[in-house]
């Protein structure tokens, strides 16, 4: 393979979410040298950004700039998806900025929380009444949560009565997606292993686009969203027998 086809290759991986050095070498078939050397090039050019291990796209937002965006219906979708947890359930946290918000609303609850994200688990670690389960993993840094081999496994060794999904947006024909093919799996694991699975997504999601299918509406069992949803998806959705929860 060609430099130039390779580094093309590179930034279609990045862009996917597949980015960590080894994975990359292995991938092309070339020494992890001279995989850094393609990263530091590209990074000059100013298409991506390096991290420990791999990069990131370049035009990938933090999680500190998603974070404060829409945070009021982020905070309502929190506090209402915190409504369904019983006290001495066990429920499974996805990654996401509307998840952590969740997470806050779950201060001092008896309750024990498996989860990839890692601001959820700062969040709650303070809280001696929540027992947490972290799952390993490779480190997203630029979105503070854990991917890979390693948490897919440990979650086929868990179970739990809710997970709690976030979505990065909703198709036409209800499938929900994710912009990095590398959380996919994650929240897949996550829905096979609960009993019952929420959606929190609040209204901007719906006509918003994913690389991933992560799954249909026949997978949900909830959607926690706000009043700015539109009106035929959420009928659309309670026909498939979906519960829909406005916040």
């Amino acid at each position: 393979m060609l430099r130039a086809q390779r580094r093309q290759e590179i930034l279609n991986a990045v862009r996917s979410g597949s980015a960590q050095v080894a994975e990359l070498a292995t991938a092309f078939g070339v020494s992890e040298m001279t995989v850094r050397r393609d990263l530091r090039d590209l990074e000059q050019e100013g298409k991506l950004t390096r991290v420990y291990g791999g990069a990131v796209a370049a035009d990938e937002p933090s999680f500190a700039e998603v974070v404060v965006e829409r945070l009021d219906r982020k905070s309502r979708i929190g506090a209402a998806a915190a409504e369904l947890v019983r006290d001495g359930q066990t429920i499974m946290l996805d990654i996401g900025t509307t998840t952590l918000q969740l997470a806050r609303h779950l201060r001092g609850r008896s309750v024990t929380v498996i989860t990839s994200n890692l601001a959820a688990y700062e969040e709650l670690l303070p809280e001696t009444s929540v027992e947490l389960v972290l799952l390993g993993g490779v480190v997203r840094r630029n979105y503070r949560s854990l991917v890979g081999v390693l948490a897919e496994d440990a979650l086929r060794q868990l179970r739990a009565d809710v997970a709690f999904l976030g979505a990065s947006g909703i198709e036409e024909d209800l499938s929900v997606l994710d912009s990095t093919m590398v959380e996919a799996p994650i929240k897949r694991a996550m829905l096979a292993s609960a009993t019952r699975s929420v959606l929190l997504a609040d209204s901007a999601k719906f006509g918003m686009r994913g690389v991933a299918r992560v799954c249909g509406a026949d997978e949900l069992d909830v959607l926690v969203t706000d009043e700015g949803a539109p009106g035929d998806a959420r009928e659309r959705l309670e026909r498939a027998g979906v519960e829909v929860i406005t916040a």
